[in-house]
């Protein structure tokens, strides 16, 4: 494989940039990243894999789709280099599929037959946090990364780990908002119907809500939507007994 070039490495940066911006979409934010590292190191095709919440691989790209079939079969198998990349947390460098059944006995075999000859995984990682992997596959055994180009790969997998775990961020943080929002107006409408209560049985406040909460808890509903239901709908107030 080819010295990475400049003027290419730029270009990769500059769209793991991109994960930044408003609209990012990862299903094509992940895919044109393994086309770029393809085009970065010459490689025949990339592919990528990511972690579900419950630490399980799932394939997410490929720059190709006999890259999509390998990835695939080797979830499928539990076996492969991806999958030591990420469970290592360290990079598979230079590996000769013809020579490899030892180690891959299943993945070795079947990606020689689809016209693979070596390959390299590069851990999605930031410190102790792996969530994923790369896979860089070569049609000749002797397409081999020089050691520059294996700093460079793993260096884009891992800004790209950057952009990922900050959009991630991003989106717990709006979901927190629209929950806190979402407290926020339940709140208010609780002190409505407390309110509400309290003047229609002439109660106190700490008595009309303690009220509300033993009806809530006998019908098994939400305050918020109880509550709701009383400022709303008079007629709810008939159903509220006095502590």
């Amino acid at each position: 494989m080819t010295a990475v070039s400049t003027e290419r490495l730029a270009r990769v940066f500059v769209e793991v940039a991109d994960t930044l911006v408003d609209e990012f979409e990862i299903i094509d934010f992940l895919h044109r990243l393994t086309m770029r590292t393809a085009d970065l190191v010459d490689a025949a095709a990339v592919g990528l894999l990511l972690a579900d919440q419950r630490g399980r691989l799932q394939f997410m790209a490929a720059s190709q789709e006999q890259a999509r079939l390998l990835e695939l079969f080797q979830l499928q198998n539990d076996e492969g280099p991806c999958l030591d990349a990420f469970r290592t947390a360290a990079p598979v460098v230079n590996a000769d599929l013809s020579t490899s059944g030892g180690r891959w006995p299943r993945f070795a075999p079947h990606a020689v037959a689809a016209g693979f000859r070596s390959v390299h995984a590069f851990p999605l990682r930031l410190r102790s946090e792996v969530i994923g992997a790369l896979n860089v596959f070569g049609t000749e055994a002797e397409a081999r990364l020089e050691e520059q180009d294996v700093h460079v790969v793993q260096a884009i997998a891992d800004i790209a780990t950057i952009a990922l775990l900050q959009e991630r961020a991003i989106r717990r943080s709006e979901i927190l908002t629209e929950q806190l929002q979402a407290a926020l107006n339940s709140r208010i409408i609780i002190e409505q119907a407390k309110g509400v209560i309290a003047q229609a049985l002439d109660l106190s406040i700490d008595e009309a809500f303690d009220a509300i909460r033993a009806y809530a808890r006998r019908s098994n509903r939400q305050l918020g939507e109880l509550a709701h239901d009383i400022v709303t709908d008079l007629t709810k107030i008939e159903e509220i007994t006095p502590p």
